[in-house]
């Protein structure tokens, strides 16, 4: 029910900024990041993308505040759960069931960590998929490509938002 002593105009400012406002920049930094890394992939020939990243965006730049958004856990979880999908490649190969303990063991190694990011449980996937890959994909696309969008993140959240992040 509408206040009556509230102008309109004030109600539709605030549902802007209650609803309008956070999706229009969610849409905005999740085209950037992945812009971004595109064009730098694009340039620079190196595979930047994983289909993991446009998850990792969502949590970035739609829920920054959430404890899985947070630089620690986008960084470690990504490269934890990554080793973990290389290492069960290099001890038993490619298979439904490897993929299985890759990623069961990928979320027991970030909970134990306190590094939990859940679209790094995709990384084995990606990693068992591709018939499997070598220790290089840790660099690139894993490291590399979090980092960048870490710093896209920061100056986004920070500058576009104009909110400190991270706040952790």
């Amino acid at each position: 029910m509408e206040n009556i002593s509230e102008p309109a105009s004030d109600g539709v400012r605030r549902a802007f900024r209650v609803v309008a406002r956070p999706a229009l920049l969610g849409f905005l930094g999740g085209t950037l990041a992945i812009g971004v890394l595109g064009m730098l992939a694009s340039s620079t020939g190196l595979p930047l993308l994983i289909a993991p990243f446009g998850a990792s965006s969502v949590l970035l730049f739609a829920a920054p505040d959430s404890a899985f958004a947070q630089p620690k856990n986008l960084v470690l979880g990504h490269l934890i759960a990554s080793a973990v999908g290389l290492a069960v490649v290099a001890v038993g190969g490619v298979g439904i069931w490897q993929m299985a303990v890759a990623v069961g063991l990928a979320i027991a190694a970030m909970q134990l960590t306190r590094t939990v990011h859940p679209p790094a449980g995709a990384d084995p996937l990606v990693i068992m998929l591709a018939g499997g890959v070598s220790a290089q994909f840790l660099i690139v696309p894993v490291l590399a490509g979090v980092l960048s969008l870490l710093l896209i993140a920061l100056l986004f959240n920070n500058v576009v938002r104009g909110e400190r992040w991270p706040r952790r």
